[in-house]
């Protein structure tokens, strides 16, 4: 049950992503908008303090000069300074003044002023618990109605008995609604694009994430019959070299899967046979003839070395889809000529001859192509005749070079011809064809993988030539270098044609 519930509440990469993106859009707006915030509320209270104090100092500065300017006569009272003094200073926004003797309101600001501080009984109240006034500073006032920044200011005259009170304020709560109004204007705009940013990155999120479900979609698709299946590749990204990466998994899984199911056929078609021709062989023995159990077992082994054989040349053929089936390096066409030559005379009694041999370096594998031509050289020995002619040879021509076997043998039908380099494929002359029959796919193999091929012409009776066919060029690109000359490019020796014929092999 628990699990099950993770597995509802697990989150797509998606919907992750984008519950990240509109966390940090939000945390950013907040934070933008927060310390702006800040900012502006302190720059409005230093406003507000500023302005009490220009006006507190204007007021004094009048008082000090201790006569009315209009008439010239020393000031009477407190009431009539105030009333001359301050119905001619202009005042702030949001910002109103009261006078106050005994408890009693003896003077009220403009009605024009929108603050009416003789409105609020809390704030006179207040006013009343700050007397007596020793220094006329700014303080903070806070009521049910709103929260005001104050300064009291005593003013006593020749005439008076008692200071009249004058009081400065400032509405904070007034001063402070613009700001909010701004703010909560903000934070709809900001919630408005969280939103927009939300969809518009789940569209761009969900397009970025389409090669991972493409990715996951042909996984699932992938089956042990069908591995056949890739990503399409739509972006140059990062996630697009994803996909071509895996892609690439999917060709190296594909082609292991299919040489493991190749393999696996294969030894189960060919080993099936000798199993059972042994088997049979066991089964009749005459325990008691001491010929019967001799050539049983003489049978087995020849059958046990065929499959020996067999089983070596299936998994060469299984090995040639890996990487490193090859080893190439810089190789003297020459040399190998001569050392596969005397390699080959001691496969059979024939009459051997060199034809020519191309004298240039090329990257190969020599070993590989070693196996493969003496592969030819065996196949000529064992569909000729004793004493016959067999002749070697390599030559270079129009950038290609050119390795071949060339017997007077039994030779090869036009159909075979077709078929011979498949693997089991024996030809028709079965008198002859023994062996695992997967002598010339091995050869073919080594040579597809050299980037080139492996041609025949035969006639029936008159003898065949095997010619592997390697393009130099591709040769250097297998070993991922460049020609320093071109020696290559020039013609080396001739190239074999069989007896009584005139037609050179394709090249």
């Amino acid at each position: 049950m628990r699990r099950r519930l993770k597995q509802t509440l697990r989150l797509s990469v998606r919907a992750r992503v984008m519950g990240f993106m509109v966390f940090l859009t939000m945390l950013t707006l907040v934070l933008a908008g927060t310390a702006a915030y800040l900012l502006q509320r302190a720059d409005l209270h230093r406003s507000m303090d500023d302005s009490l104090g220009r006006t507190v100092t204007e007021f004094i500065q009048r008082g000090e000069q201790s006569v009315n300017p209009s008439t010239g006569e020393p000031w009477s009272t407190a009431d009539e300074f105030i009333h001359t003094t301050v119905s001619g200073m202009i005042l702030a926004e949001n910002e109103s003044m009261v006078a106050v003797r005994d408890g009693q309101v003896r003077w009220l600001a403009n009605e024009s002023l929108p603050v009416r501080l003789e409105d609020d009984p809390e704030f006179l109240t207040w006013i009343e618990s700050q007397l007596p006034i020793e220094e006329h500073r700014i303080r903070t006032a806070e009521t049910e109605q709103s929260t005001y920044r104050a300064v009291i200011v005593p003013v006593m005259m020749a005439e008076d008995t008692e200071p009249t009170h004058f009081v400065l304020a400032f509405d904070v709560d007034e001063g402070m609604a613009a700001l909010h109004r701004t703010f909560f204007t903000y934070a709809g705009i900001g919630a408005a694009a969280v939103v927009v940013t939300g969809m518009l990155g789940w569209l761009l999120v969900g397009r970025l994430l389409q090669p991972v479900r493409l990715l996951r979609r042909t996984a699932q698709s992938i089956t042990e019959e069908d591995i056949s299946r890739r990503i399409p590749v739509r972006t140059k990204d990062d996630l697009g070299e994803l996909a071509v990466t895996v892609n690439q998994m999917l060709d190296r899984l594909e082609t292991a899967v299919t040489s493991q199911r190749q393999l696996l056929d294969d030894v189960g078609h060919e080993l099936r046979t000798p199993v059972t021709i042994v088997r049979g062989h066991l089964e009749l023995i005459d325990a008691e003839d001491p010929q019967d159990v001799r050539q049983t077992a003489e049978l087995a082994v020849d059958e046990l070395d065929r499959m020996s054989r067999l089983v070596e040349d299936l998994v060469t053929l299984a090995k040639s889809d890996q990487r490193d089936f090859l080893a190439v390096s810089a190789a003297d066409v020459d040399l190998l000529t001569e050392q596969v030559f005397e390699k080959a005379q001691t496969l059979g009694d024939r009459e051997w001859s060199l034809d020519s041999q191309a004298r240039t370096v090329v990257p190969l594998d020599a070993q590989r192509i070693t196996q493969a031509w003496l592969q030819l050289a065996h196949n000529a020995v064992k569909f000729s005749d004793p004493g016959s002619r067999i002749s070697l040879g390599s030559a270079v021509h129009r950038t290609t070079l050119y390795l071949w076997v060339k017997d007077a043998g039994a030779g090869i039908s036009a159909e075979d011809q077709e078929t011979i380099f498949s693997r089991f494929s024996r030809g028709s002359h079965s008198q002859r064809a023994e062996g695992s029959g997967l002598g010339l796919a091995i050869v073919e193999t080594i040579a597809r993988l050299h980037g080139g091929e492996v041609r025949v012409e035969s006639v029936p009776e008159k003898g065949s030539i095997f010619t592997m066919v390697l393009p130099v060029a591709e040769l250097f690109e297998l070993a991922g270098q460049q020609p320093e000359d071109d020696d290559a490019v020039h013609a080396t020796g001739p190239l074999p044609v069989l007896e009584n014929t005139t037609d050179r092999p394709n090249r």
